[in-house]
């Protein structure tokens, strides 16, 4: 997955916390809610695609999706959309 030297380095964007990975159980919630449609982004959108791994941020309000082995946790794409997820983050877990 991600080289825990890099994670150790990686941080929230916009925060600058620092973010770990997920718990499997928490990413087979959302991917549970995705499929329901009860999952939404920080734009509102709801999410339509599958998680296979995600970065929680410390505080713990926004989890950057994983999808393919790449983290997905670019500012811009965060909080205006892009990159298929209309706002990466994801929120209200």
């Amino acid at each position: 997955m991600i080289d825990p030297d890099l994670l150790k380095i990686m941080c929230c964007p916009e925060t600058h916390q620092p973010i770990a990975l997920a718990e499997p159980s928490l990413i087979e919630k959302l991917n549970q809610q995705i499929a329901a449609g009860q999952l939404k982004n920080r734009a509102g959108q709801p999410v339509k695609e599958k998680i296979d791994a995600g970065l929680v941020r410390e505080d713990k309000k926004f989890l950057y999706p994983i999808r393919g082995n790449i983290p997905h946790h670019l500012n811009e794409r965060t909080n205006s959309g892009g990159g298929g997820w209309g706002g990466n983050a994801v929120t209200g877990y």
